[in-house]
C-alpha cells in the first residue's frame, strides 16, 4: 500500500509546492499532488504552478500573514529555479 509519503517522494514536486497548490486551490492534500502531477509535466502547467505559489504569496502580504508569505515567497523562488528554463517567469 502507498502511504501520502510515497506519493509525495514519487512526484516531481516537492512537498511546500503541493501545499501551497492545495492553499492556493483550496483542495485536500492528495488532490493538489495529483493535479500538481500532471501540470507540472507541461510548460503551460508549470508556469501555472509557479503562477500559483507566487499569487498566494501576494494574498498573504496583503493580509498581513508576512511570515507565510515570505515562505511561499522561498517555495516559488525554488521551484524557478528548479525548473530554470522551462517556467517562463509570470
Amino acid at each position: 500500500m502507498l502511504t501520502l509519503r510515497d506519493c509525495i517522494d514519487f512526484s516531481d514536486l516537492r512537498e511546500e509546492e503541493i501545499l501551497a497548490i492545495a492553499e492556493c486551490e483550496h483542495i485536500p492534500l492528495l488532490t493538489a499532488l495529483e493535479e500538481g502531477e500532471s501540470m507540472v509535466h507541461t510548460p503551460r502547467g508549470r508556469k501555472r504552478i509557479a503562477v500559483m505559489i507566487k499569487s498566494q504569496a501576494e494574498i498573504c502580504e496583503r493580509t498581513g500573514n508576512t511570515v507565510h508569505a515570505q515562505h511561499l515567497r522561498r517555495v516559488h523562488d525554488a521551484f524557478i529555479n528548479r525548473f530554470g528554463k522551462m517556467v517562463a517567469r509570470p
